[in-house]
């Protein structure tokens, strides 16, 4: 293990926790309002156009049809969320460089901050305890 800390693998675990944390939120979000069953478009929407399957002509989603593509998608946002917090804590401790890489590549969908997360916890590879 290197002897001095530096700051890349901090920041990249810092980056990949707060973007593990707004995917955590955003999936548990998206989940929650397909669950109560709250419309994601508001009713009676005269510039909407009426898609048969999606939306009726008041223009309101109809989330039966979609119902099952929003859980998956909730789920999918949380277990990156949760991968991320996960990776970004095995960074910071300077623990498994494959646990941290895996929680900055998920945090990629943030965009700006998942590139960066990746690419600091991969240029502070040498950072990391030799465990083989």
């Amino acid at each position: 293990m290197a002897e001095g800390r530096g700051g890349l693998l901090s920041a990249g675990g810092i980056m990949s926790i707060i973007v593990g944390v707004f995917e955590l939120l955003a999936g548990g979000l998206i989940l929650a309002l397909n669950w109560l069953s709250i419309p994601f478009l508001p009713p009676n929407i005269p510039s909407i156009p009426s898609i048969p399957g999606f939306l009726d002509s008041g223009g309101i989603l109809k989330l039966a049809s979609i119902s099952s593509s929003l859980s998956i998608t909730g789920i999918v946002f949380a277990i990156l969320g949760i991968l991320a917090i996960i990776g970004g804590i095995s960074a910071i401790k300077r623990g498994s460089f494959g646990l941290s890489l895996v929680g900055a590549i998920c945090a990629l969908p943030s965009g700006a901050l998942g590139i960066l997360a990746v690419i600091f916890v991969s240029l502070a590879k040498g950072e990391f305890e030799e465990s083989y």
